[in-house]
């Protein structure tokens, strides 16, 4: 049996070595060459080439090595009837509260203020506020519920917002009561997926209705957010900074004023990291259950996409 990895260098050598510690039967083909490709079944793609896949004449299954899969759908070439997993992972949700965690509490303790008085050997005691913190988790599904939950355990107002309607020990909203949560707000995690109705979701039009000045949290993807606008609307006072995993473009090119803006803290799409080991497990297990014809438990719909 043959699987396929198509992914970046670094990825894709940790998740082979780990095959071969946990599935040393399966035989895998690395790479947009593969040697037989018509014996492939499985498929574990990140961010493959538009017709990486047409040579899988026998593909079965495709599993996505991360949560996103607009990569996947946007390649038309792919046969509508196979089904295509994505990574569920609990590690991967820690991770990404953590970091969630980690951009809300900097604000809040004006941690770039002290930074930058450090910068200077300036003695800053007193002069920076804990700032008041109402945040707003834009995307509370399996990532965007847990970062909200640990954010409310720690004391802070939280606020969440999905398509559905979704039960928590928190307020939340769906549906036609978008305004009304971002009336709550005065931090915004968007933690949605990229579909066509999150295109740019993150504009001027949108900045405009906060009632508050509003720091921007983005981990979700790039192509959810208009950096123009973002930059835009800090200088207009709408947002009071950002900060920002995921870009329009990636790497982020030199040219973008986002690398030097006093109020934009950036990484380089790190927020939320695939555990190998976990992940190859979770496509054991589905390829598995296809092959029993059990349902599978992390399939996505290619309507939702998500």
């Amino acid at each position: 049996m043959h699987f396929a990895i198509i992914a970046p260098p670094t990825p894709t050598k940790n998740w082979k070595e780990n095959f071969q510690k946990i599935a040393p039967h399966i035989n895998l083909e690395i790479g947009l060459e593969p040697n037989h490709p018509e014996k492939v079944v499985c498929a574990m793609v990140w961010n493959q080439p538009k017709g990486a896949l047409t040579p899988f004449k026998n593909l079965k299954l495709i599993f996505a090595m991360g949560a996103g899969v607009d990569h996947i759908l946007k390649d038309e070439t792919i046969p509508k009837h196979i089904p295509i997993c994505r990574v569920i992972d609990y590690q991967m949700a820690f991770s990404m509260s953590n970091y969630i965690l980690m951009a809300v509490l900097n604000y809040h303790r004006s941690f770039y203020e002290f930074q930058d008085a450090q910068s200077k050997k300036h003695w800053s005691q007193f002069e920076f506020i804990e700032r008041p913190v109402k945040v707003g988790v834009l995307g509370i599904g399996h990532l965007g519920m847990d970062a909200a939950k640990k954010i409310h355990h720690m004391g802070f107002p939280v606020f969440g917002y999905s398509n559905s309607q979704k039960k928590a020990d928190f307020k939340t909203y769906y549906g036609d009561q978008f305004d009304e949560f971002l009336e709550q707000i005065n931090v915004l995690i968007c933690t949605v997926p990229y579909t066509p109705k999150t295109h740019g979701l993150l504009n001027y039009k949108l900045f405009k209705k906060f009632k508050s000045p509003t720091y921007l949290i983005n981990v979700s993807r790039g192509n959810v957010q208009v950096e123009k606008d973002i930059i835009k609307a800090i200088d207009e006072g709408l947002l009071t900074g950002a900060f920002l995993d995921v870009f329009e473009q990636e790497p982020l090119p030199e040219s973008s004023p986002l690398w030097t803006h006093k109020k934009v803290k950036i990484t380089p799409h790190v927020a939320s990291l695939t555990y190998p080991e976990e992940s190859i497990k979770q496509v054991l297990n589905c390829y598995d259950r296809l092959t029993k014809g059990q349902p599978l438990l992390q399939q996505v719909s290619r309507e939702k996409m998500y």
